[in-house]
């Protein structure tokens, strides 16, 4: 059954603000002084935030575990190409109620590690819990990047989601599914997530960037708005080139 619009916001800002607590919080973890992960490296920032993604998804699997504009586009763009409707308003509620709980994931998890916050003395380290950046700023190439990354993440999300149907009922494992998505997090940063950080989902970089400009966060600097528009374009592009292409390639 088709979820409701009121079902959808609630479902979506919850998952979302769950997934921004948790991944902002593993980076927290591993980069601000005072902490017991402190430089434990990116790979454990990896696996948190595939960590992140998989309790996110379980608490919004009543919207469909979207939690990313990417994605929401991707599947539209998906069934376009297979002749469905689009509902353009379902789609607005999606991305309203993302970049929301995103907002909210990222006041949490800075008020979880408020001391550390203070104890930091370089604003990027505190921008960097909040949203990502480049490792050699070229805005092209990290764009390409985003593509490339999130491309990745929406092909294989809706391979995977072709996987369960009435034919092959077996591969369905219900909430465990959501595993494979969390793993699929992890290898994207490992393999793809070092030139940008891979935001690879619009709502996950532009929300706690909106919050970090908004909180009275100590010594914070700046918010970096010169790069934000790259893990917001770069994302939906990838999105939606992988909705337009795995019906075709997939089914």
């Amino acid at each position: 059954m088709t979820p409701t619009l009121s079902t959808v916001f609630v479902s979506e800002v919850v998952g979302t603000a769950m997934l921004l607590l948790l991944g902002g919080g593993v980076v927290a973890n591993n980069i601000l002084p005072k902490n017991k992960g402190n430089g434990t490296g990116f790979l454990m920032v990896n696996f948190g935030w595939g960590l992140a993604v998989f309790a996110g998804a379980i608490v919004s699997a009543r919207s469909g575990a979207h939690m990313n504009p990417a994605v929401t586009l991707g599947i539209a763009a998906s069934d376009l190409v297979a002749g469905k409707s689009i509902d353009g308003t379902r789609i607005l509620v999606y991305i309203c109620a993302q970049m929301i709980g995103a907002f909210i994931g990222a006041v949490l998890c800075w008020l979880a590690y408020r001391k550390q916050f203070d104890l930091a003395e370089d604003p990027a380290l505190k921008l960097g819990v909040f949203s990502t950046g480049p490792e050699d700023r070229d805005y092209f190439w990290n764009t390409v990047t985003e593509v490339i990354g999130t491309f990745v993440l929406v092909f294989v999300v809706l391979g995977a989601g072709l996987l369960g149907t009435a034919e092959n009922p077996a591969v369905n494992l219900g909430w465990l599914n959501y595993l494979g998505v969390a793993l699929l997090i992890v290898g994207i940063g490992a393999s793809l997530g070092g030139p940008t950080g891979y935001a690879i989902n619009p709502a996950r970089d532009l929300g706690p960037r909106i919050a970090h400009a908004i909180l009275p966060i100590k010594g914070k600097g700046s918010s970096d708005w010169a790069y934000s528009w790259v893990p917001v374009v770069g994302p939906i592009i990838g999105g939606v080139l992988a909705g337009l292409t795995a019906s075709a390639l997939l089914s």
